[in-house]
């Protein structure tokens, strides 16, 4: 396996796979990091499983054929972030019935393609490259660390640090320029979570932010799960793009 095959920058790169790609890139760096400390890609919170996804590797692309050609075209809108005269970059909803389906793999590729896109155009117009232009947020992980900090007599020494990475967590998730809510069809949710979700998402699309949710609820269903308003906020301006079949997981192809 060569360098390149480790670099989601390969496809956008002349010196992939010379003798030039190597681990002292700068742009690996940048976007990577070194020796799994830094970079972008550490700063967005993408889980490390997908740390590596990019549209073209997804194993999603072969049995979603029809979604990826929806969300080919939605990357090339990336270019609009370096232009205030132009129409702001649009969200995007991917929904299955079924988990399994390859919609995380898909929004962490996405993810990575911003990330790219913005570091490489920050690149060619002299600009610096935002430390976190993206940002991945585990809706279900998040939930977790709120019941951690909120179930009745939860020591101190457990309820602070849980506390802090929630606080910070949301707080990324809500300013970054471009960021993936994975799983947003949470059921069983107390009002004080739902209303810090609620709060996330309300930013975001009041400032005009570009988000990628996924969900196993239709879109049209939101209400039943959120409040009506927060469903009508999930709606403007976004695309939503179906994820057809039954689960994948475990299949090896």
């Amino acid at each position: 396996m060569s360098h390149a095959d480790n670099c989601i920058l390969a496809q956008h790169c002349s010196l992939a796979g010379s003798d030039k790609c190597n681990a002292l890139c700068s742009s690996y760096i940048a976007v990577h990091g070194y020796n799994g400390a830094g970079g972008r890609i550490a700063a967005a919170s993408i889980p490390a499983d997908y740390q590596k996804a990019t549209l073209q590797n997804s194993p999603a692309r072969g049995d979603q054929a029809a979604a990826y050609k929806v969300i080919d075209a939605y990357v090339n809108t990336f270019q609009r972030q370096f232009s205030e005269e132009s129409e702001r970059i649009k969200s995007l909803y991917l929904y299955s019935e079924s988990p399994g389906t390859g919609k995380t793999t898909s929004a962490a590729a996405i993810l990575n393609e911003y990330i790219v896109r913005h570091f490489i155009g920050s690149v060619q117009r002299n600009r610096q490259a935002l430390d976190r232009p993206g940002y991945f947020l585990d809706v279900n992980a998040w939930q977790e660390l709120y019941t951690e900090f909120t179930r009745p007599h939860v020591p101190e020494d457990i309820a602070g640090p849980a506390s802090r990475e929630y606080y910070r967590q949301m707080q990324h998730a809500r300013l970054a320029p471009f960021a993936v809510l994975d799983d947003i069809g949470v059921r069983a949710a107390t009002d004080g979570f739902r209303g810090d979700l609620h709060s996330v998402i309300n930013y975001r699309v009041t400032n005009g932010l570009p988000t990628v949710y996924t969900s196993n609820v239709a879109i049209g269903e939101l209400a039943q799960v959120f409040d009506k308003r927060l469903a009508d906020r999930v709606r403007d301006m976004c695309g939503v793009v179906e994820f057809k079949g039954g689960s994948k997981r475990g299949i090896r192809k």
